[in-house]
């Protein structure tokens, strides 16, 4: 496997601290708002990032952070009159249950900052007792300066203006503009640990490099994050932890996902095209939005829009009404060798740095073949198999028998029959609020059960 390093900028083979093994951690959300989009292909693409090491034979721990205390959590509870932890608790079981809608099932563990307090609280003393770190009377701020590494991942050390302020502390007692917050003093009204070198509560870059420590080690395999998390997030857990834990590189692999727009846009509450996943999965099925998502390569930028997702509905019902013409009962010994050829094609492509839109294409390849030369059977439902375990898009099994199902069809197709489209287009409307898609196919109408759009449901700002 070839996997693309952001820390080397270069593609290299996969080789893990340990035999088969691979311990691999991806920024969590801060939990004071509901996930959105942005949120749903960065963790979408590391599901299936983790599936593929899995399927390789690899033991992968997958952990997970869970930003449960942070400015932007204190001032949402404040605004809302409520306990922050209880606004945490709130959001972080709306990711959870936005994640498990998505199928994003591959996470091991999930780290609250807020249950590892006293490791945090250990790494900052370390970091002063080395002579890292220094004290003012906002808190303990590391000192970019001493660490002469700081820029090796990003390929730079200074602000920009679409960085973020807030993120990077600012305070009028640092010693250089880029020294970031290990540990924020106390202000009043807000929750706060007693520590040696003061009561306050954590600073964002420091949690993850605590969590990791206490799995992990100072060392591990890989690190995943949206691009945007590069600098500053990244650069400090860098700065920190090889500083701390005195060996390098701290991580082996950084992995890092592009980012999400709109409409050609960035996404933003002022543009007013902020989009969260679960009004989106109103709208589409996971099954759709897991393809739309995998359908591009996990380190490029992707614009959400209507027409996007249209061409994602299309190309996956192009492998729907594949599944619809294979016979299980059939032995198509003679699609044998052609199976095999595109099935190393896909499995080339996803080992040259996990490459979706290039083992989508050996797939649809394959498809075309098929449907052109003999009738798919147990051959090619054993490889849509071995995809729709990777990639999870599709519903294998399909459905005949349902009284009520089958009457609306029959009634559905009497009504094309007599031109009155607008009457079977209802239908077909009532057939998916039953959780049913109606294939128009050569052979006839056919159906399968798939996910029910969630209903809408209002969340709390």
């Amino acid at each position: 496997m070839q996997i693309y390093n952001t820390l080397t900028k270069k593609k290299e083979p996969l080789k893990t601290f340990a035999k088969k093994r691979v311990n691999f951690f991806v920024c969590g959300p801060t939990v004071y708002d509901a996930p959105h989009l942005g949120h749903a292909k960065t963790y979408t693409q590391f599901d299936f990032i983790v599936r593929y090491l899995r399927k390789k034979g690899y033991d992968v721990f997958y952990l997970q952070n869970i930003t449960d205390i942070d400015d932007k959590i204190i001032q949402r509870a404040k605004d809302r009159d409520i306990a922050w932890d209880v606004l945490a608790r709130e959001f972080e079981t709306i990711y959870q249950e936005d994640m498990n809608a998505l199928q994003n099932t591959a996470v091991t563990k999930y780290a609250r900052a807020t249950e590892y307090i006293p490791q945090i609280v250990q790494q900052v003393k370390t970091l002063l007792d080395k002579g890292y770190a220094y004290h003012t009377k906002s808190g303990v701020y590391y000192d970019v300066t001493k660490f002469h590494d700081y820029g090796k991942l990003s390929g730079r050390t200074e602000l920009k203006k679409e960085d973020s302020v807030s993120r990077i502390d600012e305070s009028e007692d640092k010693k250089n503009w880029n020294d970031f917050c290990l540990w924020k003093a106390y202000k009043s009204g807000e929750p706060a640990w007693e520590t040696e070198f003061g009561k306050g509560r954590p600073g964002w870059h420091i949690e993850d490099t605590a969590i990791t420590e206490s799995f992990f080690g100072p060392q591990y395999d890989m690190h995943g994050g949206a691009i945007d998390l590069i600098f500053p997030h990244h650069e400090a857990e860098i700065a920190q932890m090889e500083a701390a834990g005195e060996k390098t590189p701290f991580v082996r692999y950084w992995l890092h996902t592009g980012l999400l727009n709109i409409n050609g846009e960035k996404m933003s509450k002022s543009k007013g095209n902020f989009k969260t996943i679960r009004e989106v999965l109103t709208q589409y099925d996971y099954r759709t939005l897991r393809f739309f998502f995998l359908s591009v390569h996990y380190r490029r930028n992707l614009d959400f829009s209507t027409e996007t997702l249209e061409q994602a509905k299309n190309g996956l019902r192009r492998i729907e009404e594949f599944v619809f013409n294979i016979d299980t009962t059939h032995n198509d010994k003679k699609n044998e060798q052609t199976i095999e050829k595109y099935k190393q094609h896909f499995y080339a492509a996803l080992d040259d740095d996990f490459n979706t839109p290039q083992a989508f294409a050996a797939l649809f390849n394959c498809i075309t073949h098929m449907n052109l030369h003999g009738k798919p059977g147990q051959r090619a439902r054993a490889f849509l198999q071995e995809v729709n375990d990777l990639f999870n898009i599709v519903q294998l099994e399909t459905n005949s028998s349902d009284e009520e199902v089958n009457a609306l069809i029959a009634k559905r197709s009497e009504l094309r029959k007599k031109k009155e489209f607008a009457k079977a287009d209802a239908i077909r409307k009532k057939l998916e609020t039953l959780g049913i898609q109606v294939y128009d196919t050569k052979e006839g109408v056919k159906w399968r059960k798939v996910s029910k759009r969630r209903k809408s449901k209002t969340i709390k700002t």
